[in-house]
């Protein structure tokens, strides 16, 4: 039996069973048929074949005969035309004539086409005009349409006569469409050249702007419509118009006014909209800014970098409305630049990096920061940041606190969009800027004004926040190409590039870095390598840097304040130890200004400013070495900072020098050409001598060493300076928008200000911490110092001015708050119990005693005297219920004292808000409020007062009773009803506790100070309530339960039920709470009737309840005088009023007289 073949099989075992399947003769299992071919005229399986094919076996193989090699290929026999048999040739004829007559390629039928000859053919034209194009005109309207018609008929017969030459033609069908093809588009062509014909026919060269020579290139066939640009410009609009136009720039970023005819090579003109008028506008700049052609993207971003500088400069703001920044910012700037950065050619890419940094740096800022870095806590800044706006999630309402989106989660779920509309900075973040400007630094290495551009770009973001400048630590090389490139441990001068020497805004870029946190200055000191670039350019003259002399100042400069960074936190001590000889050096050539003419002055004062600095930072550090020594020891392995490097013994020894600096300068004050320079000075030397402070005896030498006389030769230097009174002078800057906040320092070197050269600021300062420091380490001082009231005085009126600075130039709208706080507490130690003020206080209320003789107000000024007594108390009170911020308590205190090794970060608080709510004073009062009572179903249960809640009660109530008798604008920022919405909760804390007679006296005495003012507006919501009736409401409430007729309780619900306030309070009381008129016994000498009475009541429901508790009894005279007389006067008006009044009125009316007659009672019938 045969098998089947296997895949595993041979070629040999397949030969060898096709030779057994043929040896055996069996049947094979398929057949193969032919099927005849037609065409050939073959015939079937049994008709006879061709001579040439019989016999032929098609389908045997021979095996045995099979050659060993392949036979070599052979082309196969061509197919056999079914047409060639019926062809007649003959053995003459020519093959190429054969072929050309047969030939059907293009080139033949081209060859073929016979025009016909129309040259006699006339041809009208229209007239000649003076227009860029012809009318047009219907067909009725002349002639010449017929001969135009003529010509495409004629072009018409010869399409139709070479269809009938080529139709003719015996070829196919395919030589007919090529020749329909052909002759369609000569047709089209021919038309095409015609009407072009006619139309450079009607503009004639008269007409043209110009007349074309022949000379020219390409000016053989005239555009007339591209040639109309040629003409004159229309001329400007006129300088009366008071129509307001779109703005339009030049090149530079100047606005060019709408009348001003510019000439036109400044390449200013466009065919664009306006073509009369130079310039571009903002939307064309953005046009060109994604054209095609390279120069174009270039010009309109170095155009929009120019106009950036320009606005930021506060040049457009008298000349244009609203801000240019805001405007292109909402148009999508910053997706625009970021575009543009990935460009790949490097001419757009700079320009982009230079629109960037015009749009996020702003220069007058950083002069302003670096001005400021050596004033008293100058090494300290806030982030720019936007201010914090709370947005509405509707998809969190109603969900559980552990089914919400975090923050973290929300901001990564918005788009990019959404992020840089609420901050530029976080919103280019989101766009992968940072790696981006790595690649540039990196791999493109431009030019040296982009390196700058990049690195300042690198420093305002990183001022933005901490998180945002641990993002520039953690992008991947972007640090490291910074220090290798442009701070390398090792130079030599050139002139080609930058790259390989050490540039200051590097430097500059670290140290803002730095001042982020500690954690980010050890990343730079150490896994960065600064600490190595500080020893390689402070040990050595700025001269002997190998650099320009301006870019030496600035980079050791730089290096300095770097350094004072790191000192801040108790850091690169070691390093003053080693490079203590070069700071010793450095410090000899201070005491020799150089002189004002000399350019280089500027550079070298702030050079020395920053020496003085950083050893202001490092004798702070060296004061905490034996305080973190003794707590190392006693901390039993609990976490406690080490020790720092340096002590006591590596800093008193510069001491001398620099007291003999500080007299040289002060004597230099009389000096015109010193004198600006020693005002520079002398201030960081105060603040040096202030860290003195553990040492007792060291800035007592400094006062007690210089004359008196030269004291006061300082003040008198800044006698003309006024710093408050210019405050509100100091615009706020157009240009700032929410998204990109900036500080606002626009011309700071020109205007009155508090960082203006001229400033008395950074002295005053200096000089009351110097006081400070000195009467608070030995009272004994005081005598001969002499100055012991003015100092503090001066060091509290400089806080309070540095206080309001930050939110005058960082964030105008928070600053009202917290003005008004600091100014409280501020004001808590000018009456600390002395007779003067009490005796003033006691003169004050006597005056007003003698128009009242209530006994509530007699006992005030024994309450003050008490109060004043009490303010220690007092002050203990308020910092137990503020013990929720002792962590940002004690951060301040340490940066205050220069405690650095605790200090975390050289960049302050983000500001959200008032530290305070404007209601502090009230604060102890609020939390018991909010730890006793319980709203329950609009009523109240009153749990067991807190051991100490009566004290704490009292403390509150007199330092609030301080603050409306003396510092009554401290409270102004409470409304009215806030006060009496807080008081309230002494009757609604306990059900006894405003029976106590401290409390009694103190709150008799706040509610005659707190009722007497006319802007009480109960119809204004109380702060933190949605309505004042449900206060009301509580409060009624509370009487009825507890109050027991006590005559305070009944003044204070009687207050709201005055003529003035909403009706919704007496239809309470006079519906819902009817039994509380019976202990209302407030009599009508404690108040004034007239706002009970006047004017007569018009609710028509409450007079129904007035005449229903005067008819039945409910109200009695005995019981509560006060609203017996208030219902009893205003039924009275209203039944006996002869105003016309509506038919339910009238009725009401007559409804009450037929009641009236009934009545039994005498005394209400004599009423």
């Amino acid at each position: 039996m045969l098998r089947r073949p296997k895949p595993t099989d041979s070629e040999a075992d397949l030969l060898r069973e096709q030779e057994h399947f043929l040896t055996s003769g069996a049947p094979s299992a398929a057949s193969v048929v032919r099927r005849p071919d037609k065409r050939r005229g073959e015939a079937g399986e049994g008709e006879g074949r061709s001579g040439e094919n019989e016999g032929s076996q098609r389908d045997v193989v021979t095996i045995e005969d099979l050659p060993d090699q392949l036979p070599s290929l052979t082309p196969a026999p061509p197919k056999k035309s079914r047409f060639k048999a019926s062809r007649v040739t003959f053995e003459d004829e020519d093959a190429e004539e054969r072929l050309d007559r047969h030939d059907t390629h293009i080139s033949a039928v081209l060859s073929r086409i016979v025009e016909r000859d129309t040259s006699s053919t006339p041809i009208s034209l229209p007239a000649f005009t003076g227009m860029a194009f012809p009318k047009v005109l219907h067909r009725s309207e002349t002639s010449n349409q017929v001969k135009v018609n003529n010509i495409i008929s004629s072009l018409n017969f010869k399409i139709s006569y070479h269809a009938e030459v080529f139709a003719a033609d015996a070829a196919s069908k395919i030589v007919w469409r090529s020749c329909f093809w052909l002759t369609n588009c000569h047709f089209h062509l021919q038309c095409y050249a015609v009407f072009t014909t006619m139309d450079a026919s009607v503009n004639t060269e008269e007409d043209l702007p110009v007349k074309p020579q022949k000379e020219w290139v390409h000016m053989d066939k005239l555009e007339p419509e591209k040639l109309e640009w040629l003409r004159d410009l229309p001329e400007p609009r006129r300088k009366g118009t008071k129509k307001a136009m779109q703005a339009r720039f030049d090149f530079a970023g100047t606005l060019i006014p709408p009348t001003e005819d510019l000439p036109t090579h400044l390449g200013l003109h466009h065919h664009g909209e306006e073509p009369e008028r130079a310039g571009y506008s903002l939307q064309e700049l953005f046009l060109l800014s994604r054209s095609q052609v390279i120069q174009q993207r270039t010009l309109s971003l170095s155009t929009l970098a120019n106009i950036l500088s320009k606005a930021c400069a506060g040049e457009y703001v008298s000349v244009l409305k609203g801000s240019v920044t805001s405007t292109l910012l909402d148009a999508g700037l910053l997706f625009l630049l970021r575009f543009a950065l990935d460009d790949s050619v490097e001419g757009v890419m700079s320009a982009a990096v230079h629109a960037l940094k015009a749009l996020l740096v702003c220069a007058e800022d950083e002069e302003c920061l670096d001005c400021t870095f050596s004033w008293f806590r100058g090494l300290s800044s806030f982030p720019l940041l936007p201010s914090a706006q709370e947005e509405e999630d509707e998809e969190d309402e109603g969900l559980d606190e552990s089914m919400k989106e975090t923050a973290k989660e929300k901001e990564e779920r918005k788009s990019d969009h959404e992020v840089a509309r609420q901050d530029a900075v976080k919103g280019l973040l989101k766009m992968k800027l940072l790696p981006r400007l790595r690649y540039i630094l990196e791999v493109v290495r431009p030019s040296p004004r982009v390196v700058q551009d990049v690195l300042e770009i690198l420093t305002r973001i990183a001022r933005h926040s901490s998180s945002s400048a641990t993002q520039v630590l953690d992008c991947p090389r972007l640090m490291e190409t910074v220090m290798s490139e442009f701070l390398p441990t090792s130079w030599s001068p050139s002139s080609q590039s930058i790259y390989g020497l050490p540039l200051s805004s590097a430097m500059k870029l670290l140290r803002v870095l730095a001042t982020s946190g500690r954690h980010a200055c050890a990343r730079l000191l150490n896994s960065l390598g600064a600490s190595e670039r500080l020893s390689h350019l402070l040990s050595a003259e700025p001269n002997e840097l190998l650099l320009e002399p301006t870019e030496s100042l600035r980079i050791t400069t730089e290096a300095y304040r770097l350094w004072a960074v790191a000192a801040g936190y108790g850091q690169a001590c070691k390093l003053y130890i080693d490079l203590y000889p070069a700071l010793v050096t450095a410090l000899q050539s201070v005491h020799r200004l150089p002189p004002a003419s000399d350019p280089l002055q500027p550079l070298q004062l702030q050079r020395f400013l920053a020496l003085l600095s950083l050893l202001t930072q490092v004798t702070h550090t060296a004061g905490c070495h034996q305080e973190l020594q003794a707590g190392m020891v006693s901390s039993g392995g609990e976490e406690c900072p080490p020790p720092p490097p340096v002590s006591w013994g590596h800093v008193t020894g510069l001491q001398t020098s620099l007291m003999g600096h500080l007299k040289g300068f002060i004597k230099n004050l009389d000096d015109p050409l010193q004198k600006d320079g020693s005002l520079t000075l002398i201030p960081v030397y105060l603040v040096y001598l202030e860290a003195y402070r553990p040492c007792t005896l060291l800035p007592g030498r400094c006062i007690g060493g210089c004359p008196l006389l030269h004291w006061f030769n300082v003040f008198f230097h800044t006698r003309s300076s006024s710093v408050v009174c210019n405050a509100q002078a100091i615009p706020l800057g157009p240009e700032i928008t929410n998204n990109l906040p900036g500080l606002a320092c626009m011309g700071w070197r020109n205007r009155p200000g508090l960082v203006a050269p001229s400033s008395p600021f950074p002295l005053l300062t200096g000089l009351g911490l110097l006081l400070e420091t000195i009467t608070g380490i030995h009272k004994g001082l005081s005598s001969k110092v002499g100055l012991t009231v003015l100092g503090v005085f001066l060091f509290c009126c400089c806080l309070l001015v540095l206080y309001i600075f930050c939110f005058v130039y960082v964030q105008p709208k928070h600053r009202t708050n917290e003005v008004f706080m600091s100014i409280s507490l501020i004001s808590r130690e000018g009456h600390s119990g002395g007779p003067e003020a009490v005796e003033l206080g006691e003169l004050k209320l006597h005056e007003e005693t003698q128009k009242d003789t209530s006994p509530s107000l007699q006992t005030v000024g024994a309450l003050l005297r008490e109060a004043c007594v009490q303010l220690p108390s007092i002050r203990g009170c308020f910092l137990t219920h503020l013990a929720h911020l002792e962590s940002s308590v004690i951060v301040s205190r340490d940066a205050l004292l220069g405690h650095n090794p605790w200090i975390k970060s050289h960049l302050l608080p983000e500001l959200t808000g008032p530290i305070l709510p404007s209601d502090w004073p009230f604060l102890p009062l609020l939390s018991l409020y909010e730890q006793s009572g319980v709203s329950d179903g609009g009523g109240l249960a009153v749990e067991e007062l807190p051991q100490g809640a009566l004290q704490a009660v009292t403390h509150c109530l007199q330092w609030l009773l301080l603050l409306e008798v003396w510092r009554e604008e401290a409270l102004k920022v409470v409304l009215p009803v806030a006060k009496f919405a807080r008081l309230s909760c002494v009757f609604l804390c306990s059900s006894d506790l405003f029976l106590e007679r401290p409390v009694q006296r103190l709150t008799w005495g706040l509610f005659r100070l707190s009722t007497k003012l006319d802007s009480l507006d109960l119809n204004v919501p109380p702060p933190g309530l949605a309505s004042f009736q449900d206060l009301y409401s509580a409060l009624v409430s509370q009487y009825e339960a507890v109050s027991f007729g006590d005559r305070l309780f009944s003044c204070w619900v009687l207050l709201p039920l005055q003529r003035r306030y909403s009706t919704t309070m007496r239809l309470a009381v006079f519906g819902e709470h009817v039994g509380m008129l019976r202990s209302l016994g407030v009599t009508l000498e404690q108040v004034t009737m007239m706002a009970f009475t006047s004017p007569p009541e018009d609710s028509l429901p409450l007079l129904r309840l007035y005449f229903r508790s005067l008819v039945t009894g409910t109200l009695k005279r005995s019981w509560c005088p006060v609203l017996y007389v208030a219902a009893l006067s205003h039924v009275n008006s209203f039944i006996f009023s002869q105003d016309a009044a509506a038919q339910e009125v009238e009725t009401a009316r007559h409804s009450m007289l037929r009641k009236i007659y009934y009545l039994t009672d005498e005394v209400l019938l004599s009423f």
